[in-house]
């Protein structure tokens, strides 16, 4: 197989920026990538490093994931590399492993799909097929994630004027925004996410299809929803994030029981401070300079996210309970988070009760801290160090000083994340051998035999 196989017969001409026109060299990939990559040209395939890879290292930035795209088919890459396995399931991609847990991923070249330019409207359509290289350029959600580097000649293969929306600092969708986002709506929180990470400008067109086709993003499942939300909210950039999502007025579609504490008479503009002092905390522990590298669990943030809510509606940090109330007002704050984020956003019945242990426990260290003086039994709680974290976070969101956190934060003993903490499998290590082996001498099928 041939380059000109990716480009297919009647494709359009592309821009070639030559590699004295871009900041792009072969010493900025990583080394892995770019043995996948010569791996698949010395077999006799096209690979390109694509999307956020070429982005980030054309602005400078040291890239999350170099992610390849080629003209082999899923099969044809995991004979060429036998370390891989095959994920996905509307596309499928392949994963090759190397040391210390690295992964690079491997897709190939897709069309561009009768369902999603030109076809019958249908939300999430089948996209399994293969295409060409301009095919799957202008079927990425965005111009400025659409480049393709060849490593042969250093050059950047360009069909949807990414470059020049790179160096105009632009934000576009690829095609018609309108289709594209009624395609798949979460192109909308894709398009806001990169608008707050580069600090892009969103592309007219483009911003008045978000704000249009805002409404169709719970078409798709909660699941999607819930994972690009969190991106969102550990991506480092959560403010810059926040001020899109109120802007475009999708912050009212994401989380609709935040409306009424956002736009009555009763302290309108206050949640909306403390929405922001949160955001500017979590940026701070989620930057990417923040040597600790500690991460807050999703139980720990979403109860953040929360608590203005609860402070403006239910007046929180104020509450007393006497007798049966905690018990009665834990429950009812429980069927409130199922209704108004959990099922909506289908989070874990385990993240939904963590979040109403540490808003419920919330008023009980406020009242402690004020009287100094901690209840014996509250400190033998296994919760204590985490509500106790959840009050430096309330006292910083109230007060507006996100230093309280920040200038103390290798003092504050932060949770565990444990999401992700169950060990992987060990299907893996008894696959390396079958369970009889017929081939191995003075054996019948792998039994050893008795001499008499």
């Amino acid at each position: 197989m041939s380059g000109t196989t990716c480009k297919g017969n009647d494709a359009p001409s592309p821009v070639i920026v030559q590699e004295d026109s871009h900041p792009l060299r072969q010493h900025m990939l990583d080394k892995d990538a770019v043995f996948v990559m010569r791996t698949l040209n010395e077999a006799g395939f096209c690979a390109y490093l694509v999307g956020g890879g070429v982005r980030d290292l054309y602005l400078g930035k040291r890239p999350k994931d170099f992610d390849i795209s080629t003209d082999a088919k899923p099969g044809q890459i995991r004979k060429i590399f036998p370390n891989s396995s095959t994920i996905g399931r509307r596309f499928r991609l392949v994963q090759v492993f190397f040391k210390e847990g690295k992964v690079i991923e491997v897709s190939t070249l897709r069309s561009l799909s009768e369902f999603d330019l030109d076809g019958p409207e249908t939300i999430l359509a089948p996209n399994n097929t293969y295409g060409t290289l301009p095919d799957d350029a202008q079927r990425r959600d965005l111009s400025i994630n659409s480049l393709f580097f060849e490593l042969k000649n250093n050059t950047i293969i360009d069909y949807v004027g990414g470059v020049a929306d790179l160096n105009n600092g632009i934000i576009r969708i690829t095609g018609k925004p309108d289709r594209r986002i009624n395609r798949d709506p979460v192109r909308v929180m894709r398009a806001l996410r990169h608008s707050a990470r580069t600090g892009f400008t969103i592309e007219k067109n483009t911003w008045d299809s978000i704000v249009k086709n805002r409404d169709t993003l719970f078409l798709c499942p909660p699941s999607r929803i819930r994972d690009e939300i969190y991106k969102d909210l550990y991506s480092g950039y959560s403010e810059a994030w926040l001020d899109l999502l109120f802007k475009s007025g999708l912050f009212q579609t994401l989380f609709p029981f935040y409306t009424g504490c956002l736009h009555t008479h009763k302290k309108p503009t206050e949640t909306k401070k403390q929405l922001t002092t949160l955001f500017k905390i979590l940026d701070h522990i989620n930057s990417s300079q923040n040597a600790r590298k500690k991460t807050l669990p999703k139980y720990f943030t979403l109860a953040l996210f929360m608590f203005p809510w609860a402070e403006n509606q239910l007046s929180l940090s104020t509450r007393t309970f006497k007798g049966p109330e905690y018990y009665i007002f834990s429950k009812n704050l429980r069927k409130a988070i199922d209704s108004l984020i959990g099922i909506r956003l289908n989070l874990r019945k385990s993240t939904r009760q963590e979040m109403v242990k540490l808003l419920c426990n919330l008023p009980q260290f406020v009242r402690s801290v004020r009287n100094n003086a901690f209840p014996k039994w509250l400190k033998k709680k296994s919760y204590y160090g985490d509500c106790l974290l959840f009050y430096h976070f309330y006292t910083a969101i109230i007060s507006d000083d996100i230093t309280i956190i920040t200038q103390n934060i290798n003092n504050l003993q932060l949770p565990v994340p444990v999401e992700n903490t169950r060990p992987r499998s060990s299907v893996a290590k008894r696959r390396i051998r079958p369970a009889f082996r017929s081939t191995a001498k003075g054996t019948i099928f792998g039994l050893k035999k008795h001499k008499r």
